[in-house]
């Protein structure tokens, strides 16, 4: 059986033109994770891809498809939605397929293979040829061996996607934990410095007023900007590329073993900052954990901006500063360059002034968040063996190397 047979390929979706609907860009799908939701809505205008709560949005251009950006979309406003030009809809047909299934199948080397060898187009903006997948050979599975698997495979995407949640929320909790201690000065044990309301005694500085004790000094004062960190060239070692950052969390993705030194170098507790747009704009920052006593030391992108922990801030401290608006907006603000290609003048940290705290109190901060970082840390670890595991069932299931019993 054809796949074009199988499931309903870019499937007729009517939208209404005068009011928003749900959009769903590129960027919003991310390697490995089953669901996107869409972050945005926008009137309907010109052309793009249209689609329904549950579509497969399968993506069409280099290197998105090679990256394996392929996800099921939901929570659409109305359970309809559009999106990029970049995207094939595939969806399932009735009494032939589910759509859960097509999405399985999707990201299977059955379909993702043939795509990828059909791209064609000028370096870097190859597409894949639709009539190639269209004409892909399938395997006409009955209805039951399609929710068979879809089940299956779905225990471990709904694993990751709860664990995603549980990541967010305690990012969430560090981030609330940062602004009140270090923004609003809402810090407990804080009887000693208060005022006859019970509030913070605060004094004027250039930043306004602080609390008493505080002291206003430059981020190049009290961060170590891109530290000398020796590394070898020989042997392979951990490297994290720009696609590795997170554009909302601290987690580092795609870490790869491989030879040389050149690039930005880190240890454990360094902030990778991007420094380049529009990747620092979408917010890409990580903090790096993942890093063991036999590889102490990793290296990565040039456009990395290392940031690490010095006698007066804590590493978490410096994470949580570096995903602040206020910290982010200067650094944009120091941005030189060729349209598309401007990148963070380092000089910007030696004008960026901040409030730092006594070292008690950023010694009792840290003892509070350093436990939701590795909390974290932990439940990332527990989503790449999720993955892993997916990853090497979902082949044998969709080839029948492996049968699934009652």
């Amino acid at each position: 059986m054809k796949f074009g047979d199988f499931a309903q390929i870019n499937p007729k979706v009517a939208l209404p033109k005068e009011i928003k609907v749900s959009f769903v860009e590129m960027a919003d799908l991310s390697p490995g994770i089953r669901t996107v939701e869409p972050k945005t809505s926008r009137l309907v205008k010109g052309s793009g891809s249209r689609f329904c709560n549950h579509d497969t949005l399968f993506s069409r251009i280099t290197p998105c498809l090679q990256n394996g950006k392929i996800c099921q979309v939901n929570s659409l406003v109305n359970g309809i939605g559009f999106g990029s030009t970049e995207f094939f809809v595939f969806r399932g047909k009735p009494g032939v397929s589910t759509s859960d299934f097509v999405y399985y199948l999707s990201q299977s080397e059955e379909i993702k293979g043939p795509a990828i060898k059909s791209m064609v187009g000028a370096s870097g903006r190859q597409r894949a040829d639709l009539e190639v997948i269209r004409n892909i050979d399938v395997f006409p599975y009955s209805l039951q061996k399609q929710r068979d698997i879809s089940l299956t495979l779905s225990n471990y995407d709904n694993l990751i996607e709860n664990n995603n949640r549980r990541i967010a929320i305690l990012e969430d909790l560090a981030q609330s934990l940062y602004r009140e201690w270090f923004v609003n000065f809402r810090y407990p044990n804080n009887e000693d410095n208060l005022d006859a309301d019970d509030k913070p005694k605060l004094v004027d500085s250039r930043l306004g007023q602080i609390p008493e004790g505080w002291e206003v000094k430059t981020a190049a004062n009290v961060i170590a900007i891109n530290p000398q960190t020796k590394l070898t060239k020989e042997g392979e070692k951990p490297f994290v590329g720009m696609s590795g950052l997170s554009e909302s969390s601290m987690v580092i993705s795609d870490i790869i073993e491989k030879s040389g030194n050149s690039g930005a170098k880190f240890i454990n507790g360094d902030t990778l900052f991007a420094r380049i747009t529009p990747c620092l704009q979408n917010g890409k920052t990580g903090y790096v954990q993942f890093l063991t006593p036999e590889h102490p030391v990793g290296f990565g992108s040039t456009e990395f901006v290392v940031l690490r922990e010095s006698e007066h801030l804590s590493s978490e401290f410096i994470y949580l500063l570096s995903r602040s608006n206020d910290f982010r907006e200067h650094s944009i603000q120091s941005m030189t360059g060729a349209t598309g290609r401007q990148r963070v003048h380092n000089d910007c940290f030696a004008s960026y002034y901040l409030a730092v705290p006594p070292k008690a109190l950023m010694n009792e901060f840290t003892k509070f968040v350093k436990p939701i970082f590795k909390s974290i840390f932990n439940l990332s670890k527990r989503n790449e063996n999720l993955k892993k595991q997916r990853d090497m069932l979902l082949p044998k299931l969709i080839s029948s190397q492996i049968e699934l019993k009652d």
